[in-house]
C-alpha cells in the first residue's frame, strides 16, 4: 500500500493505494484543537494583515514552535497509527510535497521573508516525515505544480480514468488535493521508469 498526501495548515487529505485501486482516503488531522496552524506566519511574520496580534519575540516564538510541534507529532502518530490500524495490509512508503533544501531552521531567520510564508508548511512535511520513518515507511517527495502531469505521462492513456475515475466508483469528494495525493503515488517511478 502507498499513501499519497496532500496536506494544509493543521490537516491533509490521505488517499492509499494498492496498485490503481484506491483503498481509502480520508481527512487526517495534523494538530490538536486549540493550537496555532501557523505560528511563524501568524504569531511571528512580519505581515501585519496575517498577524493575531502583536509579533512575539524570538523566544516567544521559538516556544510556541516547539508547543506546536509537539502537537503536530502527536497528532500525526495518532493519524499514521489510525490509518495503520484501518487498512489492515503493510504501508510501504508515503508522498509528499517537497521542500526546498537548506530551509533554515532557526525561528529568527524563519519569520523573515522570504522563509515565513514556507516555514509552517515545511514544519508539516518535515514532521510527516518523521513520523512516516517511525512506521517504517519510505517517503517520496513530489512537486505539485507538475506531479499530476508526470502521473499522466507515467499512467498514459489510463490517467483520466485512474485519477478521476475514484469521483464515480468513491462519490465525493474527490476534488483537486484527492487527485494529487492520488497521482503522486501513482506517479513513482524507478530509475529504469517502470512504474512501482
Amino acid at each position: 500500500m502507498r499513501v499519497g498526501i496532500a496536506h494544509r495548515f493543521g490537516w491533509a487529505v490521505a488517499v492509499t493505494a494498492s496498485g490503481d485501486q484506491v483503498v481509502d482516503r480520508r481527512r487526517i488531522e495534523l494538530i490538536e484543537p486549540g493550537m496555532p496552524t501557523a505560528p511563524i506566519h501568524h504569531d511571528g511574520g512580519p505581515h501585519a494583515l496575517h498577524q493575531r496580534a502583536a509579533p512575539l519575540d524570538d523566544d516567544e516564538l521559538a516556544r510556541l514552535v516547539a508547543d506546536v510541534r509537539s502537537s503536530i507529532t502527536r497528532s500525526t502518530a495518532a493519524a499514521f497509527d489510525a490509518l495503520t490500524n484501518d487498512i489492515r495490509e503493510p504501508i510501504v512508503s508515503i508522498s509528499l510535497r517537497a521542500w526546498g533544501a537548506n530551509f533554515p531552521a532557526d525561528v529568527a531567520t524563519q519569520r523573515r521573508v522570504p522563509y515565513e510564508s514556507h516555514a509552517d508548511s515545511t514544519m508539516y512535511r518535515k514532521i510527516l516525515t518523521e513520523q512516516a520513518h517511525v512506521c517504517g515507511w519510505l517517503v517520496h517527495c513530489f512537486d505539485a505544480k507538475t506531479v499530476q502531469a508526470h502521473a499522466t505521462r507515467v499512467l498514459g492513456t489510463r490517467a483520466d480514468n485512474i485519477l478521476n475515475g475514484p469521483r464515480a466508483t468513491l462519490g465525493p469528494p474527490w476534488m483537486k488535493d484527492h487527485r494529487i495525493a492520488f497521482a503522486a503515488r501513482s506517479s513513482l517511478t524507478d530509475r529504469n521508469g517502470i512504474r512501482r
